[in-house]
């Protein structure tokens, strides 16, 4: 039997992406990605808070290329790929890090200060016109987001 190593994100960019390149011109571009999942409040008035986890993402060529260009800090993407543990040795102890190599990214949300100073008053309309049509599926009666697929109510404050 196979086995599958799949992940699939929605988070904010915590930085702009690194780039950098090896010997042969090959782009390598890691960022860190916020997830967060919200507090609440128990029944018995407790308040459990946010919990942030960071995950480090790397890409490879065209698509390091890409987000060098693209990606900005605060911006929400969604980002699918698969795990891949590193490790080395330093000081005589062996360390390892866990990350996520993209093979799929795309930008779901370009905060306001982003839109104002980098993107045409052209792209700026295209832009709230997405945002709208992402507010009023996320606002859609539960029976039509079960039809409406995967990225319903999932940008719901």
């Amino acid at each position: 039997m196979s086995s599958v190593n799949k992940v699939i994100l929605i988070g904010n960019v915590g930085a702009d992406p690194e780039v950098r390149y090896l010997d042969r011109g090959v782009a390598i571009a890691t960022f860190n990605l916020a997830t967060t999942e919200r507090g609440y409040v128990m029944q018995n008035g407790t308040q459990v808070p946010d919990v942030t986890e960071w995950h480090s993402i790397v890409l490879w060529r065209n698509l390091a290329e890409w987000a060098q260009q693209n990606l900005k800090k605060s911006m929400k993407v969604y980002v699918e790929g698969k795990l891949k543990t590193r490790s080395w040795e330093k000081d005589g102890q062996i360390r390892r890090k866990t990350e996520v190599v993209a093979e799929n990214i795309q930008i779901l949300y370009r905060p306001e200060i982003y839109r104002n100073g980098v993107e045409s008053q052209k792209s700026k309309v295209e832009s709230d016109e997405v945002q709208e049509n992402f507010n009023d599926e996320a606002q859609a009666t539960p029976e039509a987001q079960e039809h409406g697929g995967f990225f319903n109510g999932l940008f719901k404050n």
